[in-house]
């Protein structure tokens, strides 16, 4: 809602326009009037809507037309006062005022008008049969008054629906000509009620009407008066209320019923609470609230974000099967104002068999938007209404911002749950084949995507130590020159080269040496296409040799060339990787069998503990031959496992 309100008061001389400012200020006719007021300002508390409210006057013997000029410019609406004893007064509210007024306002933006018909103490008739056609003829009027200021009738009245006519216009409302809601109002109702249907059955029940009521009014409705209301819309249509709870239509007919009595506050207080501007177009303030991300910092979805979007998928899903169809998809979509998801998500998640996202895939894309672009994130929870549903300031509530990764590497460990993967290597060494397989697709399913649906990203969950975490691997486009800061920072990266490809590994080498050999970012060379024959690499050192060499694992090798979906061993070791990036290989081999050195470690540590609480309880024990073997077996064992 506006922050202030500026009536401005134009008309004849003589009609009473000071009159009517000073008796409202005074609370009694004026003996004394000047030529002009001067500029009121009436403070927040003492109106009806809590609004400051600046009342300006307009003398044609003191002010140029310039001033006045300046003053409509000004004005957020505008009184035009006539007397209504007075034929002249009344014929230059169409022939020279309203003209004058339009003339200096946008036709996209018109200025809210009021009739104002002061000294109605002077006569016994009302002026309205001469001012209706004058209503009807021009959509800007809001409504017509008549008052008097020596007699204070109306006055208050008369301020009051100046300030209403402002902040809250019935134009963006309804169309009187139809006396029926406008498209974009109708637009707007039909997301709140899909909004506040937390069920999806098309259908307001009693809890979801008295949240509605909560959230938009501070107050449940008692059971009556539910009562009262669906009443009211039985009797004027038939499909209205249906299973004894508001449809669309109902609710559409309700909001039309409120407007036409004049109560157009209750529709306002509906569309402001969902975010709506005087418009109907959601504010930027309600999409995009402020979030503070210092550098080297990351944007994650917190558990109450999770559990919601969790409700809005099983709201959707209407056949149960884990999984949105297009047509759920679709009907999740109405509250957007454009499909935000393309063809090439489905690429970038786990999908069934049909190709349609799973729950896992649906929570992953909304983990990948919220990691790579939280604004966008923070728009589409505010389509589906997250700060309303879960009574919060903004949805930025729903974001979590990670702590400095410097910080986590000082301390050795980490409590975020995304964790970034860069996957770069030489163009048709299988880097996009090394993402697909991520999600279960091996190479036979892998041929069946068209090119222009493919995704660059692909984003699942991964289990380390029995936490669920969340593993995004990027492919960057194979350019050496023009790697850029987002293509170089990451959590893990991987170096992919095709071993049946003599010139393959060149790529990685270089990469490697260029941008990674003094980086504390933990680098893994996978040999893609492992189910081919290998053969020898043209630079200078064997893809080993090279690992070796810089203390990198030994090359891992990988295929998704296989019958059933590929192994996902190797992207828990990169997560592993990722979790724990201080941790260095503690040995290098070639045999590929050993203990994944990463977490070789942590087990060091866990059979470092078992052996000395074992030696202990053999010490303490009673000597015996049986006792000092195994006492000797442990102790070597321990010589053993911490070399």
């Amino acid at each position: 809602m506006r922050k202030d309100v500026r009536i401005l008061l134009v008309g004849e001389p003589k009609v009473g326009k000071t009159s009517l400012i000073m008796s409202l200020v005074s609370e009694e006719f004026p003996d004394e009037v000047p030529l002009r007021a001067e500029e009121i300002t009436i403070p927040a508390d003492v109106t009806p809507e809590r609004v400051p409210t600046h009342i300006v006057d307009y003398s044609e013997a003191e002010q140029s037309e310039e001033q006045l000029y300046q003053e409509i410019s000004k004005a957020n609406v505008i009184c035009i006062v006539y007397s209504v004893n007075n034929k002249k007064s009344i014929e230059k509210v169409t022939s020279h005022w309203i003209p004058l007024i339009n003339d200096r306002t946008d036709k996209d933006s018109r200025v809210p008008l009021i009739l104002v018909g002061n000294k109605s103490d002077l006569v016994e008739h009302s002026s309205m049969e001469t001012i209706l056609p004058i209503m009807n003829q021009y959509q800007d009027i809001e409504t017509c008054v008549e008052c008097s200021a020596k007699n204070l009738k109306n006055i208050s009245e008369l301020f009051y629906y100046a300030q209403k006519a402002v902040l809250h216009p019935t134009g963006p409302l309804y169309c009187p000509e139809e006396k029926e809601l406008k498209s974009s109002c109708i637009k707007s109702l039909t997301r709140i009620f899909k909004v506040s249907d937390l069920d999806n059955d098309g259908i307001l029940n009693d809890n979801e009407l008295n949240f509605f009521q909560r959230t938009c009014f501070n107050t449940p409705l008692a059971p009556q008066a539910l009562e009262d209301v669906k009443n009211v819309v039985r009797r004027n249509m038939t499909d209205g209320v249906k299973d004894n709870g508001l449809t669309l239509k109902g609710f559409l007919f309700l909001h039309t019923l409120f407007i036409q009595r004049g109560r157009h506050e209750t529709t306002w207080t509906v569309l402001r609470r969902f975010g709506y501007d005087d418009d109907l177009e959601l504010t930027q303030e309600y999409l995009f609230p402020l979030i503070k991300i210092p550098p080297d910092c990351t944007t994650e979805l917190n558990h109450n974000a999770y559990l919601f979007l969790q409700s809005v998928f099983d709201k959707h899903d209407k056949d149960r099967d884990c999984a949105l169809s297009p047509e759920e998809v679709k009907d999740l979509f109405k509250v957007f104002p454009y499909v935000p998801w393309g063809p090439d998500v489905n690429n970038t998640v786990c999908t069934n068999d049909q190709g349609w996202i799973t729950y896992q895939g649906y929570l992953s894309q909304w983990t990948l938007t919220t990691y790579l672009d939280v604004q966008r994130s923070l728009e589409y929870l505010g389509y589906l209404g997250y700060s309303i549903i879960y009574e919060q300031e903004s949805q930025a509530a729903a974001i979590t911002v990670t702590r400095n990764k410097r910080i986590d590497l000082q301390k050795k460990q980490t409590q975020r749950s995304v964790f970034r993967c860069n996957v770069l290597g030489e163009r048709g060494s299988g880097k996009t084949g090394f993402l697909q397989a991520f999600l279960g697709r091996n190479l036979q399913r892998q041929k069946r995507i068209r090119e222009d649906h493919k995704s660059l990203y692909a984003i699942s969950t991964s289990y380390v130590y029995g936490q669920e975490k969340y593993l995004l691997l990027h492919e960057v486009m194979p350019d050496f020159d023009f790697l850029s800061d987002a293509d170089l920072s990451c959590d893990v990266v991987c170096l992919v080269y095709d071993i049946n490809n003599p010139s393959s590994f060149e790529y990685c080498a270089k990469v490697y040496k260029q941008y990674f050999i003094d980086s504390k970012t933990p680098c893994v060379v996978i040999a893609a296409k492992s189910d081919l024959h290998e053969v020898r690499q043209h630079y200078s050192l064997s893809a080993y040799e090279f690992c070796r060499k810089h203390k990198l694992h030994p090359p891992q090798p990988f295929t998704c060339n296989t019958t059933e979906a590929p192994n996902k061993d190797l992207y828990t070791r990169l997560t592993t990787m990722a979790m724990y990036p201080h941790s260095r290989p503690c040995c290098v081999c070639a045999c590929n069998k050993c203990t994944y050195c990463l977490c070789q470690n942590f087990l060091k540590l866990e059979l470092l503990r078992s052996i000395k609480a074992q030696l202990r309880r053999v010490i303490f024990n009673r000597f015996s031959y049986t006792n000092l073997r195994l006492a000797l077996f442990l102790l070597l064992l321990h010589v053993f496992t911490f070399c």
